[in-house]
């Protein structure tokens, strides 16, 4: 059985017409494809149309298609009433309520509807495919088709074989999406499938540093804005996203992946998902809002007027040792260059993965004026630094001093392991090599998903080619060491890249 999924005259039934069904409305009519779209509410499919109909012709006005083509396409979207009249349609995709019987259910009755050689597809964010297919009498025709909010903006969709999906299936729904104009991605089905399994490492591992007490809601996203190249930090895209949408999310993935620990929930998402503080659209979540809806943040308070009178930089970590004497020799610092600290001077530690209490007991250094700073990324726009539980304050604000001396922002966090962004890329980096190790899609598709789908600076493979690899496996090692948690164990992916010295990206043979 096959489908010409190029054939001019190809038509699709759209099942749900919210926010994402009638998204796939649009790009499909753009595309050239035929639309048929219904929704339960009477009325919603007019209304929903009405509004793609807008769009196309705003598109026209900005010069993304011509008014000939907006015309086209709208000419090309019909409103049916009934399940009946999907009769003629290659292909059905469902964008209703996450719900698994209501799912189940309209697939039962389209299977009776719809000829034998029509594919069946659900939007599903975080459901199983396979679940979803398991009663079906044909699970062979069904599969995959989870686009991204808001559609017409987001480029990618990702197309999910299930455990019965046929070969034929998938490959006509990567040209539909391509006939869409999206980045098309093929995987295999797993929890959160690719994009949204990558996802929980950078919300998650945020709310588990917080709920530690480490650092706070702004300066975590401070810090991975500014270090990482992030567009928004984690805490900012749950406010943007809603909790009502992340915590479900995640608390299944989680379920899903039968308490996988890399997933595990946080406690700070749950309490105010339970609260019903769930973001912008509550006005109020981790950030409080004003009357315009903008976030109410206190300015950063001015860094410390103090400095030391002399430092000593560790050479423990090598590179991490080159980084910040470089950095303090910009700063006009007086860097002691014997292999012990004097008596007075601040003593500087560059971890990867370990925190400021264990690289002073371990190198033999004075707690109280052992100071870490992360020098695994960048430190032109903002620096990330912490001291001991026995650091003097003094000692502390002088080190804040000298490093922010230049005018860039330094953000101070209590002792980590990892600190904020090392924690947080390891745990992207780790859930983007489980998704490779686990044969759900290839490497250079996990990037390009994750890319598209999150608009992050980087996909998890490149990102820890970026960190380096060894250093990525470091910072779980390490974690992993401190914590006793198997969250935080290294990938056999990771772990095995990392011995060889070669990038996440190397295609086995």
């Amino acid at each position: 059985m096959s489908l010409d999924a190029n054939r001019p005259d190809l038509t699709i039934g759209v099942i749900g017409t919210g926010a994402m069904g009638r998204g796939i409305v649009q790009v499909s009519a753009a595309g050239g494809i035929h639309v048929r779209m219904m929704d339960a509410r009477p009325g919603a499919a007019a209304e929903a149309k009405d509004f793609i109909v807008k769009m196309l012709s705003r598109a026209a006005e900005k010069g993304s298609m011509t008014a000939a083509e907006a015309e086209a396409a709208a000419g090309r979207i019909t409103v049916v009433e009934a399940l009946k009249d999907f009769s003629a349609c290659h292909m059905v995709v469902e964008a209703i309520v996450e719900n698994l019987d209501a799912k189940r259910a309209l697939f039962a009755d389209l299977e009776n509807v719809v000829t034998p050689d029509c594919i069946l597809a659900t939007n599903t964010s975080s459901m199983s495919v396979t679940t979803i297919a398991a009663k079906l009498k044909t699970p062979h025709r069904f599969a995959g088709l989870h686009f991204f909010n808001p559609v017409p903006l987001m480029k990618l969709v990702e197309v999910i074989d299930g455990l019965l999906t046929e070969s034929w299936v998938s490959e006509a729904l990567m040209i539909i999406g391509k006939r869409m104009t999206r980045e098309a991605v093929r995987l295999t089905d797993a929890p959160g499938f690719l994009v949204n399994q990558v996802g929980r490492g950078f919300t998650l591992e945020a709310s588990h540093l917080v709920y530690e007490g480490i650092s706070n809601f702004v300066d975590v996203d401070r810090v991975m804005r500014d270090v990482c190249g992030f567009r928004m930090g984690p805490f900012e895209l749950m406010e943007l996203t809603g909790l009502d949408v992340t915590q479900p999310a995640s608390a299944l993935i989680y379920n899903q992946f039968f308490q996988e620990p890399r997933y595990r929930p946080s406690l700070i998402m749950q309490a105010r998902y339970e609260a019903g503080v769930l973001g912008r659209k509550t006005k109020k979540g981790f950030y409080n809002y004003d009357t315009d809806m903008k976030p109410i943040v206190a300015p950063e308070p001015a860094a410390p007027t103090s400095k030391p009178g002399s430092v000593w930089v560790s050479r423990a970590e090598p590179k991490g040792h080159a980084a910040l004497s470089a950095l303090l020799t910009q700063l006009g610092a007086h860097i002691e260059t014997g292999d012990r600290p004097s008596a007075k001077a601040v003593i500087f530690v560059t971890p990867v993965g370990d925190d400021a209490t264990t690289c002073a007991v371990e190198q033999g250094l004075d707690p109280h004026r052992t100071i870490a700073v992360d020098t695994l990324f960048p430190m032109v726009k903002r620096r990330t630094m912490m001291g001991t539980p026995l650091v003097d304050p003094a000692i502390r604000d002088a080190a804040h001093g000298l490093l922010a001396s230049d005018g860039i922002p330094v953000t101070v966090i209590r002792d980590s392991p990892g600190f904020i962004a090392q924690r947080i890329v390891a745990m992207i980096v780790n859930i983007g090599c489980a998704i490779a190790q686990s044969r759900t899609a290839e490497p250079s598709d996990i990037d390009k998903a994750v890319t598209l789908g999150l608009n992050y600076p980087h996909g998890p493979l490149k990102f820890g080619d970026v960190a380096g690899v060894s250093a990525i496996y470091q910072v779980l090692a390490k974690m992993n060491a401190r914590y006793a948690d198997p969250r935080y164990r290294p990938n056999i992916w990771m772990s095995r890249r990392a011995q060889l010295g070669v990038s996440l990206l190397t295609q086995e043979h």
